[in-house]
């Protein structure tokens, strides 16, 4: 069972990006997925989630406003929209999944994919 990330990339302050996580050896339409993040000298924290039908969505509040996620069930993925990206925003971003939605501890993490915002 496996979730793979991509997308990640260096981009200017302002710009955009997509990351994208498929998941493989395992359905995951019935699992709550999401997104993590850690910058270097930083904590692991929370980015954003969509529920297993795509109709509801938790965003940290650093995310609001400008990160979109979204899934597509057919194709066992899920994905994150960036926009207006910040220096801060820099991190290495992890995909998350789990049966239920916001546990405490997420039952399956993907390697990460590098985040770089240039100031």
């Amino acid at each position: 069972v496996q979730l793979q990330a991509s997308g990640g990339g260096l981009v200017q302050a302002g710009g955009s990006l997509r990351l994208s996580c498929l998941g493989s050896g395992r359905n995951f339409n019935n699992y709550a997925m999401g997104w993590f993040r850690q910058a270097p000298g930083k904590e692991r924290e929370f980015v954003a989630l969509i529920g297993w039908s795509g109709r509801t969505t938790y965003y940290a509040d650093s995310a609001k406003g400008r990160f979109t996620i979204s899934r597509d069930n057919a194709e066992n993925a899920v994905y994150l929209h960036m926009n207006s990206l910040k220096p801060e925003d820099t991190a290495v971003y992890y995909c998350v999944a789990d049966r239920n939605t916001l546990p405490s501890q997420y039952e399956f993490w993907g390697r990460g994919t590098q985040v770089t915002v240039s100031s």
